[in-house]
């Protein structure tokens, strides 16, 4: 997310609740740090899918959709990787 409006603090605030939001929205249960981490990378993945498509987000309410969509995207990929592992 390019905006000026959301700092590092806002990010890390924002990316928290949206990966809260995605974590009770999964039915998973991560912890505080991991949904900070989610919601944060959840934000830039999802915000470069965005772009490539044409849609930008702006602001506090766009960057937490973003990080909301980009971190269920996150947990989804890390559920499928972990379900096609088989035990030694």
């Amino acid at each position: 997310m390019d905006d000026a409006q959301v700092g590092w603090i806002a990010a890390i605030i924002i990316g928290g609740v949206a990966g809260w939001l995605a974590e009770r929205f999964m039915k998973s249960e991560m912890g505080i740090l991991m949904n900070i981490v989610l919601g944060v990378i959840g934000a830039a993945v999802a915000s470069a899918i965005f772009s490539f498509l044409g849609i930008h987000l702006g602001g506090w309410i766009g960057y937490l959709i973003a990080g909301f969509i980009g971190a269920v995207l996150l947990i989804w990929i890390v559920r499928a990787v972990q379900g096609t592992r088989r035990p030694v």
